[in-house]
């Protein structure tokens, strides 16, 4: 029987403070294998409006040595909602990792980005010709995006620059998805924008920007999901339309999952999109979002199917979908499964009258989900300044780490779960 249960567990903060730290984003492991290192974006600020020139610096926390942080390099191609898609390069037992920078030599797709690879401990650096979004689990490819685009399309996963929309065109045949080969630099592009117009179209992507965006990368390495989006206003988010699509990572096998076109009465010229809550985009009926691979056939994900938004769980092969707690998971949230896949973690977006986000584990086999921890946003920050907790997993399954400000600090902090996981 579904049910919501207070289980409130241990915290602590990572570090002594003297500095701001953060990881970004919900869908990467910031634990080594061994659940001994914990990555880190360290800056001197709580909260701040970027300049292209703000740097960075990239590192881990040794937590078998009273938290102390090790600094690997510096970056200036990041955001406060992503970091720099720092993540571990798979298959290195903790002693390799990557992240994005900006760079004069920097030869691939999208001038002045690139990717950097450093050693633990030693720190010798391997360039990029792109910059990653995401590294497939058997370290052979990463699967690289525009990050120009996004500032136009949605500033808050960019990195600030000077670009203006009229120069990027609507749906482009050189943009889209790349392949990078992990091993010789080397990308292509496999999935244009142009072709994804062409895919099942329909009338409202006339006129609109396309982008892709949230692309995950399945354990067994041969499947890619990802979200195509489209508008015709980009500064209004509840205008913003969406595909769930999964495909191998040479681009072919497209498969076209969930699409939420709809009408839209914001185009109206007399809508103020000024007037929009922070976080009201992330609570449309129509969004898809934060997509998660649960193993190598299905998807998880917060959108919309025959009508009702849901947590909803995607079989790729049959394109079916089924609903998962509906009682219990009714906000959009930041989810993953826990390694031993019997758990799912999440959280909320804040309270509007209390600033309060949760953040919960859900029990797959009985349905009940269990509130650990509820922690306090500044509702000064903005959309491109907030800090959700996104939620990651140790290796273990038996601690969760959560970027959260609650403390007036922008930091990490760890979720004791056992008690749950290992009762």
């Amino acid at each position: 029987m579904s049910a919501i249960k207070s289980a409130p567990c241990p915290i602590r903060k990572v570090g002594d403070g003297t500095a701001h730290h953060f990881f970004g984003y919900y869908n990467k492991s910031i634990w080594d294998p061994a659940g001994e290192k914990l990555l880190a974006v360290r800056v001197p600020w709580l909260t701040r409006d970027l300049q292209p020139e703000d740097g960075a610096t990239v590192g881990y926390f040794d937590l078998t040595d009273g938290d102390r942080f090790y600094p690997l390099g510096t970056t200036t191609a990041w955001n406060w909602q992503m970091g720099c898609q720092l993540q571990w390069l798979p298959e290195t037992a903790g002693q390799r990792v990557v992240y994005n920078v900006r760079s004069p030599k920097a030869g691939g797709q999208y001038p002045g980005l690139a990717a950097a690879i450093t050693e633990i401990p030693g720190g010798e650096v391997q360039m990029l010709h792109d910059p990653v979004y995401s590294v497939s689990p058997d370290g052979s490819f990463a699967i690289c995006v525009d990050y120009r685009r996004f500032n136009i399309t949605h500033p808050t996963i960019g990195y600030t620059d000077d670009t203006s929309a009229d120069d990027l065109p609507l749906a482009p045949t050189e943009d889209g998805i790349f392949r990078m080969d992990m091993h010789t630099g080397k990308s292509e592009l496999v999935l244009s924008l142009h072709a994804l117009t062409r895919n099942e179209p329909v009338a409202s992507m006339e006129g609109a920007i396309h982008w892709v965006t949230h692309l995950e990368i399945n354990p067994g390495s041969d499947r890619v999901l990802f979200i195509h989006r489209w508008t015709r206003r980009v500064e209004d988010e509840t205008c913003f339309l969406h595909r769930l699509y999964s495909m191998a990572p040479d681009g072919s096998a497209l498969t076209l999952l969930e699409c939420t076109d709809h009408p839209i009465p914001h185009l109206d010229e007399a809508h103020d999109p000024d007037r929009l809550d922070t976080f009201d985009y992330e609570k449309s009926e129509y969004q898809i979002s934060h997509p998660i691979w649960r193993d190598d056939r299905h998807i998880m994900v917060w959108g919309p199917n025959k009508g009702e938004i849901h947590y909803q769980l995607y079989d790729i092969d049959s394109g079916k979908a089924e609903v998962v707690g509906a009682d219990v998971l009714t906000e959009n949230g930041h989810m993953t499964y826990s390694p031993d896949g019997k758990w799912m973690v999440s959280d909320t977006y804040p309270d509007k009258e209390t600033n309060i986000r949760i953040l919960f584990l859900y029990h797959l086999e009985s349905g009940v989900r269990y509130d650990v921890a509820e922690l306090q946003t500044d509702p000064d920050l903005g959309k491109e300044n907030r800090c959700d907790l996104h939620p990651r997993w140790h290796p273990q399954g038996n601690a969760v780490c959560v970027d959260s400000v609650h403390e007036g600090e922008r930091q990490l902090y760890i979720v004791d779960v056992s008690a749950l996981t290992e009762g």
